[in-house]
């Protein structure tokens, strides 16, 4: 029997469909957040971004995505504890942690504290996101207004731009930008920084019930795609300072939080469809567009390590919602070749050639799962159909939900889909109805 804390999937057979690309990506992504399991000094459950040692610390951005793809993989009080966790680690000038190691101690610059002068721009918008999802599993009202105040604290300290509202980094080196960019010396407005703080606002606007906080985050979307779109390429710019070049990982985000106008989305899908070959290694992104590095120029090689020129799983969930719109069989052909290789491979945090980063990766298998379900949503919405017919099976679904039958010799249930949470049972085929007539 296989080890269950083993970074590797068990063996199976290959997928060869999208469907069945998707349902062994969710329960590989269940496995290796379970696999990931540490416990920290004072008893609470955390969860590293990788399978063993690697990462040796609770990294806030890493759970906010594992979060996004799996809640249904956490326990209520694992939620609980966790949040409890991030949000009391909100320093009292609002700067929220990049990790808080084992032992208690909250860091929060990268690099256990030795990138830039001051604390990570992304940490204020992942505290957000961890209280909105921990909330909307549990619906734990009287945890949602303990947090609540910590939570405007750290987005009020969110350096910004006070003329348009987007994120904003002063030089080079003063902080660390996007986590999945940390290592990039970036400056001036920022795109990714701009588009999760959209994100953390209406999420505030959720909790709050209010109007203000939606408004605001209506403002910063106005601004990135105004000031950071390039029309002559069809993609948005990272940053308006240094490292002011197309960013991929950013695009496809700003489509999958409808961000980007109808135009800018689908501009940006052609892109991602013309230059796919450039773009992806069996199914997984770079961040910047092919034989680029982040400093615009032309590379001999199209390939890198880590954020400079690897591919990474993290961000295919955004990107093949985008591509969707333009080319859905190369969609489904994207996560396809990424779950393919990830049976073989394990959920890498990133690759480049031979070189393959971090197996038992969370992000790499969980993230992808909410892009997948949004697309799945939209396919059903646009369609008006409540069913499809596929090899004997029958799917009936709506945006929500996904109930499979197989028809092949009686009516027997094969799975149940819960698309909002991303939880899929497992029915196993047995008899789903009987009736007794006379």
């Amino acid at each position: 029997m296989k080890n269950q804390n083993d970074p590797l999937p068990p063996p199976s057979a290959l997928v060869t469909t999208f469907e069945q690309a998707r349902y062994w990506l969710a329960g590989e992504a269940h496995r290796v957040i379970r696999a990931s399991l540490r416990r920290m000094k004072d008893g609470t459950a955390a969860f590293p971004p990788q399978v063993g040692i690697g990462y040796e610390a609770f990294w806030l951005r890493d759970y906010a995505y594992c979060l996004e793809g799996s809640a249904d993989s956490f326990s209520t009080g694992e939620l609980t504890d966790a949040c409890r966790l991030f949000v009391r680690n909100v320093r009292a000038d609002g700067a929220g942690v990049d990790c808080v190691q084992f032992d208690g101690t909250a860091i929060y610059k990268p690099g256990y504290g030795a990138m830039g002068q001051e604390p990570v721009t992304d940490g204020p918008a992942f505290t957000v996101d961890v209280v909105w999802h921990t909330w909307r599993q549990t619906r734990d009202e009287a945890l949602r207004q303990e947090c609540f105040p910590a939570l405007v604290r750290t987005m009020d300290y969110l350096p910004r731009n006070p003329t348009n509202g987007l994120v904003h980094i002063a030089a080079p080196g003063e902080r660390c930008p996007y986590g999945f960019t940390d290592s990039i010396p970036k400056s001036g407005d920022q795109l990714f920084d701009s588009l999760l703080a959209v994100q953390a606002y209406r999420q505030l606007g959720e909790l709050a019930g209010g109007q203000h906080y939606t408004t605001e985050a209506e403002r910063i979307a106005g601004s990135v795609r105004t000031v950071l779109w390039d029309a002559s390429i069809g993609l948005f710019r990272a940053t308006t300072g240094n490292c002011n070049v197309p960013d991929i990982w950013g695009s496809a985000f700003a489509v999958y939080l409808d961000v980007a106008t109808r135009e800018q989305s689908l501009a940006i899908a052609r892109y991602f469809r013309d230059h796919y070959g450039e773009l992806t290694q069996a199914g997984q992104v770079r961040h910047v567009p092919g034989f680029m590095d982040w400093q615009g120029r032309q590379t001999a090689t199209n390939g890198g390590s880590y954020q400079s020129g690897a591919f990474w799983g993290t961000p295919v969930g955004w990107f093949v919602y985008t591509l969707d719109l333009v080319d859905a069989n190369l969609a489904e052909q994207a996560l396809v070749d990424m779950v393919r290789f990830y049976q073989q491979h394990g959920t890498c945090e990133w690759i480049n050639g031979e070189q393959l980063r971090f197996p038992g990766y969370l992000a790499s298998a969980a993230l992808p799962l909410a892009g997948i379900r949004a697309l799945q949503q939209r396919r059903a919405s646009q369609s008006g159909s409540a069913g499809r017919i596929a090899a004997g099976r029958v799917t009936l679904e709506s945006p929500a939900f996904a109930f499979t039958l197989d028809v092949n010799d009686s009516l027997c249930a094969v799975a149940w889909e819960n698309r909002l949470t991303g939880c899929t049972l497992d029915l196993g085929n047995g008899p789903e109805v009987a009736f007794d007539i006379g």
